[in-house]
């Protein structure tokens, strides 16, 4: 790609969204999950982000959620995952297997007296 070609697509929307996609799974590779979901709430925040885009970062910040042990945000995320009709059908799919997982391991949770 030449460089006028990658400068223009970086400065559009959909380059500068997917620049913090990739930033915030950067971070999550080096388990450094605050600043994972940092990145990844920016590319969620973005009002020109592509749906398709946003339901990666959704889905991802809902994996980072998981990994901090906070369920009910790793949950609104994959339901919102679900919601958004442009999010890609593999990512759907993986939404609904770790919805259905973090049931079940819920469903294994001891109860607390």
């Amino acid at each position: 790609m030449n460089l006028i070609l990658w400068m223009t697509s970086w400065f559009s929307a959909r380059g500068k969204a997917i620049s913090l996609y990739r930033r915030g799974m950067a971070k999550a590779k080096l388990r450094d999950y605050p600043g994972a979901v940092d990145f990844y709430s920016q590319t969620i925040a973005l009002t020109a982000t592509p749906a398709d885009v946003r339901g990666m970062a959704l889905y991802n910040r809902a994996l980072v959620y998981s990994a901090l042990g906070d369920g009910a945000k790793a949950t609104d995320d994959l339901n919102q995952v679900l919601a958004v009709a442009e999010t890609p059908a593999n990512i759907k799919t993986e939404a609904k297997r770790k919805l259905a997982r973090m049931r079940r391991h819920a469903g294994d949770a001891p109860a607390h007296a």
